[in-house]
This record gives C-alpha cells, structure tokens and sequence, in this order.
C-alpha cells in the first residue's frame, strides 16, 4: 500500500468453493474481490474519521479465473472533496488480467 500515490496490491485465495458449475470463479467473487482492492486503496488516503462508501463499481471480466491466487492491484484516478474515481485489476494465477474495474466512490465523514 502507497497512501501517498493511492495505490495498493492485495493477494486472495479463491479456493474450489468459490467457482460456479463449470469450475472457474464465479463473477460475483471477482467483482467483491476488486471492490475489496479499490476500497481501501481510497481509505488508506483518508484522514481518521473519513470513510469512502462505493457508489458505483463497473467490472468487465476478461477471461476465466481458474482457482489459486489472485492479485488485486488499485489505485485512486482522481480524488475530490467528496468524490473519488478508482480502476483496478484482477491478476489470475498466471500473473495475466482476470477482470478489471473502475469505481466511484462518495467520502463521507463519521459522526453527526
């Protein structure tokens, strides 16, 4: 993790539990897994008392990710006040994209 360039790198285990009928990871793993990259990649930029729900999160899944572990890789395009954009990708076993994403987020404060 980068706070200063807003960038982070994640590591899953996405075992057999996770893939759908024909044996690969079902999307839906793979889009909470890059949620789960671009996330924090935004929180760990943020003051204490901050927090960043996602707003909206496009994911394009671009080949079948076998089970084994995957590499998350984020980082914040362009942050504002209250708005930040985020893309990231999804790294199969191989090291090769699985799915990537873009996201936006909405920065919120804690607290009345």
């Amino acid at each position: 993790m980068d706070p200063d360039q807003g960038t982070i790198e994640v590591a899953f285990e996405a075992s057999d539990r996770f893939t759908n009928p024909v044996g690969v990871i079902q999307g839906g793993f793979l889009a909470a897994m890059l949620d789960d990259t671009l996330g924090p990649a935004l929180v760990a930029t943020l003051p204490a008392g901050q927090f960043a729900p996602t707003l909206d999160l496009h994911v394009q899944f671009l080949r079948p990710a076998r089970p084994g572990r995957l590499v998350g890789r984020g980082r914040v395009v362009r942050r504002g006040r209250q708005v930040c954009f985020m893309s990231g990708e999804l790294l199969g076993p191989d090291g090769e994209p699985v799915a990537v994403a873009t996201a936006t987020a909405h920065i919120q404060s804690i607290g009345p």
